[in-house]
């Protein structure tokens, strides 16, 4: 009775090991296309971006960020206000569209962003900007 005992617990623990066994992820090799801005009204910016090899739209969105980062340098802001974004996909490739205010103080509202800190971090992760 105990020798089947241990013989029933070793089975659980290898039948344990294969369901917590997950396949692994694909790597992340993303393609960037492009970025196009467009001057909307004052410190209001419009950005297209696209992509392939996205994961999800967070990757997109992230491409759109760094790019607003970047444009809020360029003109000599150090701050950036994510206003929305639209995130469409066909076949592999993915496209975003977003609106960003760009400032040299901080604004007001919780979706900002400091310019110099995202562009470092989208340095780092490979990441293009404008």
């Amino acid at each position: 009775m105990i020798r089947a005992a241990f013989i029933s617990l070793g089975l659980t623990g290898v039948l344990a090991g294969c369901v917590n066994a997950q396949p692994e992820a694909a790597p992340f090799r993303p393609a960037y296309q492009g970025i196009e801005t467009q001057l909307l009204d004052g410190d209001l910016v419009n950005f297209h971006v696209a992509m392939t090899g996205a994961r999800t739209g967070e990757d997109v969105a992230d491409y759109a960020e760094c790019a607003a980062a970047q444009y809020a340098m360029i003109r000599g802001y150090g701050f950036a206000r994510h206003l929305r974004t639209n995130i469409e996909q066909q076949g592999s490739l993915w496209r975003g569209d977003a609106i960003y205010t760009i400032s040299p103080a901080l604004p007001r509202g919780v979706m900002t962003i400091d310019a110099e800190v995202v562009v470092a971090h989208c340095a780092e992760n490979g990441i293009p900007t404008v």
